[in-house]
Parts: C-alpha cells; sequence; structure tokens
C-alpha cells in the first residue's frame, strides 16, 4: 500500500511538471521554425541614425503584427515615428502594453568575426571560440546552446521575435490572449529615444494601458527567470578644453604652452576619488539604503565574483557593498576622451583641444538638473570659465581657463514597487512556468525611456528580461543563445494565456 501510495505521489509530481511546462516542447519547435523569419528581420540594418533602415524596420514590424490581426499605427514624434500596434480581445478586459525597441547601435564592421553584423550566422563553442556552423544543425543537435550572431539579436530583436512566435503557438491552440494588447515600438532608442516624451504627451489616449512591460535587457547571471522593476535615468555631458588655437610643436612649446589634455584630466579626476566615489559635495543626496531595501537586494543571487571573473579584474569601486547596492546610486562614467592623434598616427605636438564625453546614470531619488548643475559648480570651483558654444579670440585671450559644457537629460529613472499586484501576477505566472521563484531587481543598472509612461501616464512598469547576460549588446559579436530565444516564447505564452488580475 505504502509502495503504491509513493508512486501516485511520483504520478502527481510528475503530472504537475508537465503541467507546468505544457508550452515547452512546442515553443522550441515554432521557435526553430521561426528562424527563417528572425534570420530575415535581423538582415534588415537597423541603425537609428539611417531613416531608410528604420523605415523598412516599421514596415517589416507592421506586416507580422497585422497578421495577427493588430492594427498597425504611426505615431509621429518630434523625432523617428513611434509604432503602436493594438490587439482588443474584449473591451472588459484589462489592457497590457509591451515595450521593445527595434533600432540597434552603430557597428564597427572591422571588429566583427563574420562578413557582416546584418548576416546572421550560427556559431558553436568549442572551450576556446566561437565557429561557424551550418543552419541545418539545427534539426540534427542538440541546439541550445547554439548562438545566432548579428546586431539587435538580443536587443531588441529578438525578444520581438518571440513574441510573434507565442502568438502563433496560441493561434496554434485556437486561443485568445487573456487581455488586451498593445505593443509600443520605438525606434530610436539608442539615441536616447528624444521624441519619445512628447509623444506620450501627444498620443497619451492612445498609449494609456493598465501595465507596461518593458522586453529588453538580459536576464540575471544566475540564469532564473528574472523581473526588473525599475531601470536608471541617464544625462549626458561633453566638456571640451581649449590650448592653442591650433596644435602646437611639443620641442617648441613644450613647458611654455599649456596642454589641454592635461587639463582636462584634472578636471575629471577632481570628481572622483581613487576608490570610485564621486566627491562632488551633494551628489549622493536623499539615497537611503534602508534594512527594508538591503534585504530585497539580499535576496538576488549574488553577482559580485561573477562579474570581476568575466571582466577581468581585481577589484571593484567602493560607492556600495554590493555590485546590486551600488546601482541604486547615481553614477558619473568617462565614456569617451579625444585629443591630438595616438597610435601609428601619433604627433609631437601640444594638442588644441581635449574633449571628454561623460554620462550620469540616475536614480528616482536623484534630480538631473541638481545633478549637472553640482557638477558645473564643481569645474568653476577649479577656476574655470564655462561657455555653451565655440569661444571666439576674445574669450580665448581673456581667459585663462575655458571650458566648453553641454549637457542632455535623456530621461529620469522610475521604479514599480516590488511588492506591487502586477509583480505578484507576474511572479506566480514565472513560478508557476518553471517551479522556481524568479530574481527581483529593484533597480537595474541600464536605462530604458519608460519613465514618461510611468510619470506622465501614471502606469506601473516592470522588466521581463529573457535574453543571455553575455550577449555582446552594444559591442561587435552580438548574439542571442538558443535556450534564451525558446525561454522567452514559453514565457510568453504563458503570459499571454494568464487573466490579469
Amino acid at each position: 500500500m505504502k509502495k503504491i501510495f509513493i508512486l501516485f505521489i511520483i504520478f502527481c509530481v510528475h503530472q504537475n511538471l508537465l503541467s507546468q511546462r505544457k508550452y515547452q516542447l512546442i515553443s522550441k519547435a515554432e521557435g526553430i521554425n521561426s528562424i527563417e523569419s528572425f534570420k530575415e528581420f535581423l538582415s534588415i540594418p537597423n541603425d537609428g541614425k539611417n531613416n531608410d533602415e528604420i523605415l523598412k524596420n516599421i514596415d517589416w514590424s507592421r506586416l507580422q503584427l497585422e497578421s495577427f490581426g493588430f492594427d498597425f499605427n504611426i505615431l509621429k514624434t518630434s523625432s523617428l515615428p513611434l509604432a503602436i500596434a493594438e490587439r482588443v480581445v474584449d473591451r472588459k478586459l484589462p489592457t497590457i502594453a509591451f515595450y521593445m525597441h527595434l533600432d540597434g547601435q552603430s557597428v564597427d564592421l572591422s571588429k566583427w568575426n563574420q562578413e557582416s553584423p546584418w548576416k546572421p550566422v550560427l556559431k558553436s563553442y568549442d572551450g576556446k571560440k566561437w565557429n561557424k556552423v551550418d543552419w541545418k544543425i539545427l534539426d540534427i543537435k542538440e541546439n541550445e546552446d547554439l548562438r545566432i550572431f548579428a546586431r539587435s539579436t538580443s536587443d531588441d530583436k529578438g525578444p520581438f521575435m518571440m513574441f510573434l512566435t507565442a502568438l502563433k503557438i496560441l493561434k496554434i491552440y485556437n486561443k485568445e490572449p487573456a487581455f488586451n494588447i498593445k505593443i509600443i515600438l520605438d525606434f530610436e532608442e539608442e539615441k536616447g529615444s528624444p521624441g519619445l516624451p512628447d509623444a506620450v504627451d501627444k498620443y497619451k489616449d492612445l498609449l494609456t494601458a493598465d501595465l507596461l512591460l518593458i522586453l529588453d535587457g538580459p536576464m540575471h547571471s544566475s540564469k532564473k527567470p528574472t523581473l526588473v522593476f525599475g531601470n536608471r535615468g541617464i544625462a549626458s555631458i561633453t566638456l571640451k578644453v581649449y590650448g592653442p588655437k591650433t596644435s602646437q610643436h611639443s620641442g617648441h612649446y613644450g613647458n611654455f604652452i599649456p596642454n589641454p589634455a592635461l587639463r582636462l584630466t584634472k578636471v575629471l579626476s577632481s570628481m572622483k576619488s581613487d576608490d570610485g566615489r564621486v566627491i562632488i559635495p551633494g551628489f549622493y543626496d536623499g539615497i537611503r539604503i534602508t534594512e527594508q531595501v538591503k534585504s530585497v537586494l539580499k535576496k538576488i543571487p549574488s553577482e559580485d565574483e561573477l562579474i570581476k571573473k568575466r571582466t577581468k579584474i581585481k577589484s571593484v569601486d567602493k560607492v556600495a557593498e554590493s555590485y546590486q547596492e551600488s546601482i541604486q546610486y547615481p553614477s558619473l562614467n568617462i565614456r569617451g576622451l579625444q585629443s591630438g592623434w595616438v597610435g601609428s598616427q601619433v604627433r609631437t605636438i601640444i594638442p588644441s583641444i581635449a574633449q571628454a564625453e561623460i554620462d550620469v546614470r540616475l536614480v528616482l531619488e536623484s534630480d538631473p538638473l541638481r545633478l549637472i548643475n553640482l557638477i558645473k559648480t564643481h569645474i568653476e570651483s577649479l577656476g574655470y570659465k564655462i561657455i555653451n558654444k565655440e569661444p571666439n579670440d576674445n574669450q580665448r585671450m581673456l581667459n585663462n581657463k575655458l571650458i566648453k559644457m553641454t549637457y542632455k537629460v535623456s530621461y529620469p529613472a522610475f521604479r514599480t514597487p516590488v511588492d506591487a499586484i502586477e509583480g505578484i501576477w507576474l511572479k506566480n505566472i514565472l513560478y508557476n512556468t518553471y517551479g522556481i521563484d524568479p530574481v527581483l531587481i529593484r533597480t537595474s543598472g541600464g536605462s530604458v525611456p519608460i519613465s514618461p509612461f510611468v510619470n506622465n501616464l501614471g502606469i506601473p512598469a516592470i522588466g521581463l528580461p529573457t535574453v543571455n547576460l553575455d550577449n555582446n549588446q552594444h559591442s561587435p559579436n552580438e548574439n542571442i543563445r538558443l535556450g534564451n530565444y525558446f525561454y522567452g516564447i514559453e514565457t510568453f505564452v504563458n503570459l499571454l494565456s494568464e487573466p490579469f488580475k
């Protein structure tokens, strides 16, 4: 009798697991079937700086969504268009909006290990390097660790294809989505979405929803299902220090004409301590890591040692006690420096200018203009005259220290409470699908232009990332792991099937 009871328990557990993963096999099968369409989509270049490329991506996405019964509309903005596709299942049901961007970062063709970033390649890892394999291998080999290499595979065309494939699976099962859907497609996210804030105000009736899900960004390094409840915002600053009006011979004028590169590096180094903390007074004001916040952060599996190992660094900045705690603070990053020439083009000169590009990542508690003004005040305290356009000869002669400072606030941060009912709904879907609690990230270090929806329309927003962490987004050799592609399809099928309460 006891043996029969144990077998019954095993049977029940097995049936429950089958119920949890009922879409797993078809997600993988339809994922493989969708690869040809995915390759076609990836073959359309999508640099946000090229309007013709973006228009082709808009046309492709329109055809796909209209085939699933969506009404597709182009919303004109002050910059590139925004697209919204809507499918109404029942006016009485809630509406969930899904945000994705279909533009990609510019590419340096010389850095890609394939013919073109817009000719997708399938690769397998041999323990040392990635090797190109034939697409036919998808039908005959265990394929979850194979990867597709092309621009925007992960950021962000991959999630769009996962979503389309999930819709196809629902169609195969003759199922309608459990709620109304709005898909918001951004075609200039990589440029900071300059037209989005005004578009949200102008088209608020079209864009409003009960919840906004962000299908962008990588999963946690633990590879567990992941939810992201906030993202940092971003502002950018350009600093330009002036030396001689034209570059001068360093032999003739070294020790006499001040070097703008040296001056700029001193300005930059004065902003941070050796351990990486911003030492501009007031920069971290308003940030409180309470015990409640710490308890949320401690539940996230630590990535500190993995990050050090992956990036090959010995030590980290001491802004906070851990990686997760560090991204609760605003950051000040030098993302580029330029002065004179280097490498094979090096010249014995005192350069005429030195320029730095800075990004400031923002958190919910930090006012972007306040931080920029703190930086401005700090530079002035070093004896610099700040200007906002190129100086004339008179300004050069009258000012010993001259620096041009321009800035732009792309968008502020947003954050939805981790214990919000929308998060509980998503958490239950992921748990019921995969049988494990998802990783709940309070704030992601990256930025997405979602704050206008949250702040202007009052829509709670949560990120549902699906792609592999090591996908090289924004970099050469961007890729997506097929196992993550199949995971995303299965996740979206279960999500679309679950009524929103």
